[in-house]
């Protein structure tokens, strides 16, 4: 069984994105959203990350060739828009395809499995890279995957990494500067003493956290309302 490829399609006409939704529906394996504000759709393409963008150009507030060229590299884009004046900034941009309205089934098709190659080509040349942050434990370099931290305090001049491993790291840092390494998108501090990964939260209220793991930890009250709001934005 295929993988399911995600996509999306910003267009502000309603007419053009059920066309689209209609021939994603007949290939079969494809999960789509669609956007009529270009703004909207240019949020989930940041936070979610598609395979496939289609993008109108001609649009109010933000046009197409705007939304390409703040795509993700793992995100590969197909113009589909009335007009054929365009065609060149597409290409400059890296498009995987032109599609000019109105394009026939056989031509999406076409389109769409041009990207089907461009996202397999990029699997087959692009390994997975783990994350990490670099510490140094004692005289040694200490490489720690960010999915292996279950969460990070701060004890007297060093910091005390817990991991999923079992294990623990200590190093000789302060808090802050550790932060400084960590992507704010997936840690949050909630403490003076304790940095923790908003994806291992089981539950929180004003006073502590409760991570999957079991451990509870408090929530300091100078961070309690940027704790609350972010924590709540994530679920």
């Amino acid at each position: 069984m295929e993988d399911i490829v995600r996509c999306i399609a910003i267009d502000d006409e309603p007419l053009a994105l059920s066309i689209i939704a209609e021939f994603c529906r007949r290939i079969g394996g494809i999960e789509l959203s669609t956007y009529t504000s270009p703004r909207e759709g240019l949020d989930h393409i940041l936070s979610d990350r598609p395979d496939i963008a289609f993008l109108d150009i001609e649009m109010d507030d933000i046009s197409g060739i705007d939304i390409a060229s703040r795509l993700p590299d793992s995100t590969c884009f197909i113009f589909t828009t009335a007009y054929p004046d365009y065609a060149i900034d597409g290409f400059e941009l890296d498009a995987v395809d032109y599609l000019h309205k109105p394009f026939s089934y056989a031509r999406f098709q076409t389109a769409f499995a041009r990207a089907r190659r461009r996202i397999g080509s990029r699997a087959a040349v692009t390994p997975r890279v783990e994350r990490s942050i670099l510490v140094k434990e004692e005289y040694n370099n200490v490489s720690i995957p960010l999915a292996d931290i279950t969460f990070i305090e701060a004890m007297e001049g060093y910091v005390k990494i817990h991991r999923s491993c079992g294990t623990c790291t200590l190093s000789r840092m302060i808090l802050k500067n550790i932060g400084i390494q960590l992507p704010d998108s997936e840690f949050i501090r909630i403490h003076r003493s304790y940095i923790i990964p908003k994806g291992k939260v089981k539950s929180f209220n004003r006073r502590e956290v409760e991570l999957t793991d079991g451990t509870t930890l408090p929530i300091g009250r100078q961070y309690a309302a940027d704790v609350a709001a972010q924590l709540s934005a994530t679920d």
